[in-house]
């Protein structure tokens, strides 16, 4: 009996062992083929990617974000907050979502690499009425209606040709300004009155192909105009809270809306006399070949909607061609001119070179210019400080996409810092000096121009949103500037004191006025 017992448990205990070894095979087999899998799975399947965190940035407030802490200098608050959070970060004001960026290689992210995704505008309720909803070359938004005004205005008027077909006219308006300082020798000028006088004048002068507007209407109006202009740009440079929360724009809490429309107003009155005036002229009075606002009229008149323009998309762009010609102009003259009477020894080696290149005998003429490079450095170290517009214009997202590693939501304001940009030590030496050799140094002649393209330096932006009168303006301050310069010596008045504090706008401007007091410094009065 206990021989069959120990058969039986021998014959269950060795098929067991069998059984467990079977067992033991197939759980490594399918351990095996699930790790297999596993490892398959996660390599060869297309990876989720981990979204990109958010920039860093002040917390602000609820509801109304860092509103609140902002100030009315935004170009300085900007530049403090960079250097608490880095060269980007972002800062929530009411329901909009902004990003500031202040460095080169991220300004070039957005102005080259994708510079289509942040081409955009969103401009705030002053723009659009300044600028008859937002149809003229600077706040409209990048499209056909937009390339359509662009490619018009650089190939009628900013070609090669029509700049040097208007030289004549420029040298016109230099040579009345000369003239009309000459006659106050001794007494004080207004230094940034003269030079909007004549931009203004220099700019009428190339719409109307040499023609003037006369009467006694027309000069109230050129000299309203400074004024409102520069009302403008303070308007469209202040935060308005009908654009951070659109549900209280009814309300116009701060009168921002009120006062563009009055602007606006007098602004129209101006373009429209301009445009009466040379719709009224007879052809057989008009110059040979048609000049810019003729060009644009007949566009107004066109039955091709792919060509024609609406009237208020032509006084929107005049509109561009006055502010843009005339105040940025004239406040950068200005602030050249200040910097220069602050350092006598910079404004003796300008005087030096136009004695050399130009000569006591002779007028400034524009063959002159490319000689002048060191008043040419004034004049970019002049914008390297003050630039006209700090932070540019602001872009808008399209599309959502990152920069520098972080997540920009579509429909974000995008700053670009260019004060900041160009006065930080990481990317100038004693950035805050004003040492106009520094263009001078044979690595920076080829280097710094205003076309954009070397990102330490932005005056004028860059990439498709560059400003489009850049020919032009760049033409007509050295040439101003430079002439200025050589006709006279310049002084402050007796007891005068020169200041260099700002007035804050989309456009910076002194905060008052450069009085200074002419004496001739040219050997032949009939030069003058």
């Amino acid at each position: 009996m206990l021989s069959t017992v120990t058969g039986l448990w021998s014959r269950w205990w060795d098929a067991s062992n069998e059984r467990e070894k079977l067992f033991r095979t197939v759980f490594i087999m399918v351990v095996t083929m699930i790790t297999m899998f596993w490892f398959l799975w996660n390599n060869i399947k297309p990876k989720k990617a981990v979204p990109a965190p958010s920039p860093p940035g002040p917390r602000g407030l609820p509801l109304v974000g860092y509103l609140p802490f902002l100030g009315y200098e935004l170009h300085k608050k900007f530049t403090e907050l960079a250097g608490v959070y880095g060269p980007i970060y972002k800062l929530r004001l009411g329901n909009k979502l902004c990003m500031v960026v202040s460095s080169p290689r991220l300004a070039k992210e957005i102005v080259r690499d994708k510079d289509t995704i942040f081409a955009d505008r969103d401009p705030p309720i002053s723009a659009r009425l300044l600028t008859y909803g937002g149809n003229d070359i600077a706040w409209s938004s990048y499209g056909p209606l937009w390339t359509k005004m662009r490619k018009i205005f650089v190939r009628e008027m900013l070609s090669n040709a029509s700049l040097d077909a208007s030289y004549e006219l420029r040298k016109r308006e230099v040579k009345k300004a000369i003239t009309d300082v000459y006659n106050k020798i001794g007494s004080p000028v207004d230094f940034g009155e003269l030079a909007y006088v004549t931009s203004i004048n220099a700019v009428l002068g190339i719409l109307l192909g040499g023609g003037t507007i006369q009467g006694e209407k027309w000069t109230d109006f050129v000299s309203q105009f400074r004024s409102h202009a520069a009302e403008m740009m303070v308007l469209l440079g202040k935060p308005n809270v009908s654009d951070l929360f659109p549900v209280l724009a009814r309300f116009d809490l701060q009168g921002i809306e009120r006062k563009a429309k009055q602007i606006a107003v007098t602004l129209d009155q101006f373009l429209q006399y301009a445009i009466e005036q040379r719709s009224n002229e007879e052809k057989a009075h008009m110059d040979e070949g048609k000049d810019f606002l003729q060009i644009l009229l007949d566009l107004n008149k066109h039955e091709d909607p792919a060509r024609s323009f609406t009237m208020d998309q032509v006084k929107a762009i005049l509109m561009d061609i006055f502010v843009g010609g005339t105040d940025t102009t004239t406040t950068m003259i200005e602030w050249t001119m200040a910097r220069l009477m602050q350092h006598q020894e910079v404004r003796q080696k300008v005087y030096q070179e136009l004695q050399e290149v130009v000569g006591s005998n002779n007028v400034v003429e524009e063959f002159h210019l490319p000689k002048l490079r060191y008043l040419s450095a004034v004049m970019k170290e002049t914008f390297r400080l003050h630039p006209a517009l700090p932070l540019l214009v602001p872009r808008f997202s399209r599309q959502s996409c990152t920069v520098g590693g972080y997540i920009v939501p579509k429909g974000t304001t995008v700053f670009l810092n260019v004060y900041a940009i160009q006065r930080d030590p990481n990317q100038w030496d004693n950035p805050l000096e004003f040492r106009p050799e520094r263009f001078l140094n044979d690595d920076t002649v080829g280097s710094f121009d205003y076309s954009g393209n070397n990102f330490q330096y932005l005056p004028f932006g860059s990439g498709r949103r560059v400003c489009a009168g850049l020919p032009l303006a760049e033409k007509m301050l050295m040439f101003l500037q430079a002439s200025l310069l050589h006709s006279f010596e310049w002084k402050l008045p007796v007891g005068g004191v020169l200041e260099l504090s700002d007035r804050y706008g989309i456009v910076i401007k002194k905060k008052k006025p450069l009085i200074v007091i002419p004496a001739p410094r040219l050997c032949n009065s009939e030069l003058y």
